[in-house]
């Protein structure tokens, strides 16, 4: 009994000095210093931040709930909206960005920061007013001194006009849910790799 006692004591002294595995953490990358930041009406623009998040391995957060913390405490931004004021000079997307680009916006040093804009609109039904909102956020971000990254075709798309064209191409990624939502998640790859060639994530 005594040498029984005697192992087991010596067994347990050995594992207690025996080398602990330290918990596994996964690799910080260059994508941890990004923030995906969007808002929606009818769900659209969320849908198409969840595949941009999938694709770019982030997490998608409404603009309404950012701190400036979090805004600036961020390299690169990725930042979408829908467009429902047709038209509009200002406050095009009737979502919280309206109060957010105005309010908030203008009182962070965002200079320097890299931004890549993707939009969401109806190419049919608004096809003159195209993701208009989506060229709001581009062009307040801009003046502001942030990098810009990320222009696409318009090829393949039905609209008119849009307020989110510049030079013959969109400002960002722009996106159909309404009428060409069987492309949004390839597309939505195709900018993610286009935007890593570009240096976004680096």
């Amino acid at each position: 009994m005594k040498l029984a006692i005697t192992s087991l004591l010596l067994v347990s002294g050995a594992s207690a000095f025996s080398p602990q595995r330290a918990p596994f953490r996964r690799p910080v990358t260059s994508l941890d210093a990004t923030g995906l930041w969007y808002s929606t009406s009818t769900g659209n623009t969320e849908t198409v931040a969840g595949y941009i998040a999938e694709a770019a391995g982030l997490q998608a957060n409404d603009i309404g709930d950012a701190t400036a913390d979090e805004i600036l405490g961020a390299d690169s931004l990725i930042v979408g909206a829908p467009t429902w004021h047709t038209d509009a000079d200002t406050e095009r997307s009737g979502t919280s960005w309206d109060g957010w680009l105005y309010n908030d916006l203008p009182n962070l040093d965002v200079k320097g920061k890299k931004v890549a804009v993707f939009g969401v609109g109806d190419s049919e039904s608004y096809d003159d007013y195209y993701c208009d909102a989506a060229g709001e956020i581009y062009d307040l971000f801009a003046a502001k001194g942030c990098k810009m990254f990320g222009f696409t075709s318009t090829d393949g798309y039905n609209h008119q006009n849009s307020k989110a064209e510049r030079d013959g191409k969109f400002i960002g990624l722009m996106c159909d849910e309404d009428n060409q939502y069987d492309e949004s998640e390839s597309r939505v790859k195709n900018w993610i790799e286009q935007l890593k060639g570009e240096g976004f994530f680096d």
